[in-house]
């Protein structure tokens, strides 16, 4: 099939755009090798389905071993055309422009066309989540690698399609991976470091449902700015029959936060470790005039029209799920608003509770939207002997983050790391690093052994918490 070219104006010179025809033509295959040495251009990417601008951060940079050709397949529509552009403004961006050359093939078939040319050897995804595990299942099962957008899995169904993709993963030698950029985010990485500094931290307290040892809130907005541009999200990312609810979205990076933080490089195993509490969800309410803003659709798409009351979508964005992890009790929450109050974003707050200090994270009004950790030592202890200890552990973190400082908080026995602007890289950026270490991991041609079940593990939780809050 032809791109449609009604969806989008000539584009710059240094993308090259190739619609692939049902001519007799044969085009001559070459095959693609699936392990890796860290050789130039060895890394041969196919992008399935774009619908998320996701999609797209992960090649707002260029990558020694990944070559600049890129070999999309996908339905034609708007999605695709936002994704396309997105690259060309990358490409042709004044300050380190990058030089993708995108060949696209349009149609019904696109799966099957990707898995049947095999022109890749990894396969990128994000968009609508309604058939990513079944896309994924059937990526491993070609014997491709896979880097995909999160959440891999909506629903309890579609989690135990996961295991099933991960086992034909693992008979096939291929790496199936999610991508978690909250890990790279300083504040986190501090907040990690200092719970394995006993002299400051202590022990991880077990804490209750009423008072979490680990307690982690999201809050995000459907109306913002990626790249310096407005977000324009496809109507289907408020059905969460197609993107999910979020209490399986962007839960999925909180609860993968709680594990990665709370026990480093364990593994942890569902059916062992992890005990459901309790799960509930709300509704975030929409005008159709913010539906239009966020979609440029004039009115609902019939499949939103069952939750559609009054001329208010009401999306079930919202969740909380309470749990517990090697009998640590945890809570993450998420909740999306429309649009973030003017000079704000997306915000975050974390606390790790241990028998000596408190880790909070906070990032509000009073940080003035920057994410800035805090130690609070708790009741008993000596506040003049704690500091010295602070002080001389954040000068041997030093080594690793240099500059790294603590200052105290005036009228408050808490302190705050002072952070270098240096570290402070931003939620685009963070695409970067993961698709960087994803490159590791391929040249290793394995994962860390904890990884896959800790996905699993995280899956479980977010899936089993949408059945019980249902």
């Amino acid at each position: 099939m032809k791109i449609n070219s009604k969806f989008w104006s000539p584009v710059a010179a240094s993308i090259l755009l190739l619609a692939v025809s049902c001519s007799n033509e044969k085009m001559e295959e070459e095959e693609v090798k699936t392990t890796f040495t860290g050789e130039k251009n060895e890394i041969k990417l196919l992008t399935l389905d774009p619908g998320h601008f996701h999609a797209h951060l992960v090649k707002k940079s260029m990558y020694d071993q990944v070559d600049p050709k890129v070999h999309v397949y996908a339905p034609d529509g708007p999605e695709l055309k936002a994704y396309l552009q997105a690259i060309e403004r990358y490409n042709t961006r004044p300050e380190d422009p990058t030089s993708w050359e995108m060949e696209v093939y349009t149609g019904d078939d696109y799966l099957e066309k990707m898995l049947s040319e095999k022109k890749g050897n990894v396969m990128v995804t994000a968009g609508n989540n309604k058939e990513k595990t079944a896309n994924i299942k059937a990526t491993v099962a070609a014997g491709l690698h896979v880097l995909a957008d999160k959440p891999m899995a909506i629903d309890v169904a579609g989690f135990e399609m996961l295991k099933e993709s991960f086992e034909l993963a693992k008979e096939n030698n291929v790496l199936l991976f999610d991508i978690m950029t909250e890990r790279f985010e300083i504040s986190t990485i501090l907040q990690r470091e200092f719970s394995m500094i006993p002299e400051v931290f202590g022990e991880l307290e077990k804490g209750s449902l009423e008072d979490p040892a680990i307690t982690k809130e999201s809050v995000h907005h459907f109306y913002k700015q990626v790249s310096g541009s407005p977000l324009i999200r496809p109507a289907w990312f408020y059905d969460v029959s197609q993107q999910g609810n979020g209490i399986v979205d962007v839960t999925t990076h909180l609860v993968d936060l709680v594990q990665w933080e709370s026990f480093p490089e364990e593994i942890i195993d569902y059916e062992n470790d992890i005990e459901m509490i309790n799960a509930r969800r709300w509704t975030t309410d929409l005008t159709l005039d913010q539906f239009t803003r966020s979609t440029g659709l004039p009115s609902y798409p019939d499949y939103l029209g069952g939750v559609v009351e009054d001329g208010i979508l009401k999306v079930y964005g919202n969740g909380e799920i309470n749990y517990t992890i090697n009998d640590v009790h945890a809570k993450v929450s998420v909740i999306w608003n429309y649009v973030a109050p003017e000079g704000s974003a997306d915000t975050h707050y974390s606390i790790m509770r241990g028998s000596k200090s408190n880790l909070v994270i906070r990032q509000d009004a009073e940080e003035k939207y920057i994410t800035e950790l805090y130690i609070e030592p708790v009741e008993g202890v000596d506040l003049a002997d704690f500091e010295k200890t602070l002080k001389e552990q954040v000068e041997n973190l030093t080594e690793k983050y240099e500059g790294l400082g603590v200052v105290k908080v005036a009228d408050k026995d808490a302190w705050r790391i002072e952070i270098p602007q240096a570290f402070r890289t931003s939620h685009e950026d963070h695409f970067r690093e993961v698709t960087e270490r994803y490159i590791e991991y391929l040249t290793a041609g394995k994962l860390p052994e904890w990884e896959v079940p800790n996905m699993l593990a995280k899956y479980y939780v977010t899936t089993k918490a949408l059945e019980m809050a249902q």
